[in-house]
């Protein structure tokens, strides 16, 4: 008789009480290991690995457990899947129809001790699906019922726990003003509004030594005691709790907790933070962050977007907090990038993704779901992907680690030119880059251009266009030098194969030599 492998899965949905000797986790394991015991006759063998998940919920699938046990499934090393109960598996209809699919599919079988049922008859799967379908259910009424708790506690101007803001401290179910703290917020709406620049204002904070209060948790771990950054000064600025009032979702609700601020002050501190804040939003529509609370460097630091301007120009980068705070280059690691051209990793990211998942034409609201972090490294990229997401869109996954995480790396190489900073993948294999459309029109155009004033752009020795172009149009004036660029530049451009970085934006704002061997040179094309 051929043995059957038996791996155990046990889960608890919250971590309260895994402290114990004797946890829920050890139930389940206790009443599944007898079960397999039971089952001896039939040839059935208790395997060593553990696949336990404490403190997760089963509404999903990103649980590491839940994770090295589909794995090792797929590796062919298990026969035999066992859980105390359905719901231990997980809670939604649509993942126990995934799950059950990859059991089949390598021929695994599952069992439930606590429920009878076989998943290989007709009768059996009916019997499954109804069992979930109320797990699933329980799962979604408790959560309306805590929601529906909260907004009518909010309602009634309730605090509902987390940590109290700078200012206040817990009382009851509302909050008490802690006053030298209190004191420190005033300063600095009232400052706020003498500078004008929330910059100017974190610097003066940081000078005058105030920092974030010091909490400790339950488990002895301590926190905060630091600076406040640029984000939780803007927080600190906004927050209406100062005014007295509790915020839910859209809703704006009376407090039961005293106010810090005059509503005349902290109305004139909103009205100053939206003169400022409106035009980047414009700008963040226009060339939206992708990678936003995703990227990292190759220490963990995370990175944030910014944008530098010269002249009419305008260049997105991921930079490091230190870096944005003013740090000196000596007092960064010497082996990380502190700073890197946006554009590019977010084409890297995208055609990394898109050849994953076999869509060269998926756009960023596709990918974006299947990434839970990108770190940049000088010769790599690390794109961490969610197991969920990506079980639903990739087929086979890529290896799974021993944690349970699954991370491309894809080799780079780290170009410099004018100061910028940007990776190009190093494989040969890379995707092609598609066309720049913008670039493309530009072209175009500066060719129609040029045909209207009956000038000839192949004659590279041409003295200049300015003197032969009758063009006052300050925009096509930097538009028309387009069409001196050499013949093989003009035509990697129409083609899609020009360096990254080489913008219709980089064009117009550099000085464009007549030398066709120049300009090679200057905008990183091989020379002949």
């Amino acid at each position: 008789m051929k043995p059957s492998r038996c791996a155990i899965y046990t889960r608890k949905s919250t971590e309260e009480g895994l402290e114990q000797d004797f946890n829920s986790l050890d139930a389940q394991r206790e009443a599944c290991s007898a079960y397999v015991a039971s089952q001896k006759g039939e040839g059935w063998l208790e395997l060593a690995n553990r696949y336990d998940d404490g403190g997760f919920s089963g509404g999903n699938m990103d649980r590491p457990g839940l994770v090295r046990l589909l794995a090792d499934i797929e590796a062919g090393r298990i026969d035999v899947v066992v859980v105390y109960k359905v719901d231990r598996l997980t809670r939604s209809l649509s993942d126990f129809a995934r799950i059950v699919e990859r059991f089949d599919r390598c021929n695994v079988s599952f069992v439930s001790v606590t429920q009878a049922f076989n998943t290989t008859t007709s009768m059996g799967r009916l019997t499954l699906n109804v069992l979930l379908s109320f797990a699933q259910f329980e799962r979604e009424v408790t959560g309306e019922r805590i929601r529906d708790k909260i907004a009518a506690s909010k309602k009634k101007g309730m605090w509902m726990g987390g940590n109290a803001p700078f200012g206040y401290l817990p009382y009851g179910r509302s909050l008490k003003i802690e006053p030298s703290e209190a004191e420190t917020v005033r300063w600095c709406h009232a400052r706020y509004l003498e500078l004008g620049s929330v910059h100017a204002l974190e610097r003066e904070m940081k000078a005058a030594g105030i920092v974030s209060r010091v909490r400790t948790s339950k488990a002895g771990n301590t926190t905060g005691g630091r600076p406040f950054s640029r984000g939780a000064v803007f927080h600190l600025l906004r927050n209406r709790l100062y005014v007295g009032e509790i915020v839910h979702g859209e809703r704006v609700w009376p407090g039961l907790h005293p106010p810090i601020l005059d509503r005349s002050l902290f109305d004139a501190v909103q009205a100053a933070l939206a003169r400022q804040v409106v035009p980047r939003q414009a700008r963040a529509k226009r060339s939206p962050a992708v990678l936003t609370g995703l990227i990292s460097d190759a220490h963990g630091a995370p990175m944030s977007p910014v944008t530098a301007s010269r002249g009419e120009g305008r260049w997105r980068y991921y930079v490091t907090a230190s870096t944005q705070q003013g740090a000196r280059r000596s007092d960064l690691p010497p082996d990380g990038l502190h700073r890197i051209a946006a554009a590019p990793v977010e084409q890297l990211v995208a055609e990394t993704l898109r050849d994953l998942i076999g869509q060269p034409t998926a756009p960023w609201p596709e990918l974006r779901p299947l990434i839970t972090r990108v770190q940049v490294h000088a010769e790599r990229v690390s794109i961490g992907l969610a197991i969920e997401a990506a079980a639903r869109a990739v087929c086979p996954l890529p290896p799974v680690a021993a944690d349970g995480s699954i991370t491309l790396n894809v080799p780079v190489v780290l170009k410099h030119r004018s100061g910028r900073a940007w990776l190009e993948s190093a494989r040969p294999s890379a995707p092609r880059r598609r066309p720049d459309r913008i670039l493309i029109a530009a072209l175009r155009r500066a060719h129609a251009e040029l045909a209207k004033a009956g000038v000839n752009a192949a004659a590279p020795n041409a003295t200049s266009w300015r003197d032969v172009v009758g063009i006052n149009d300050s925009y096509l004036r930097r538009l028309v030098p387009l069409a001196f660029l050499a013949p093989d530049i003009q035509a990697t451009i129409m083609d899609g194969r020009q360096p990254v970085g080489l913008t219709l934006q980089s064009l117009r704002d550099r000085e464009i030599p007549m030398s066709w061997t120049d300009q090679r040179e200057q905008l990183g094309f091989q020379l002949d």
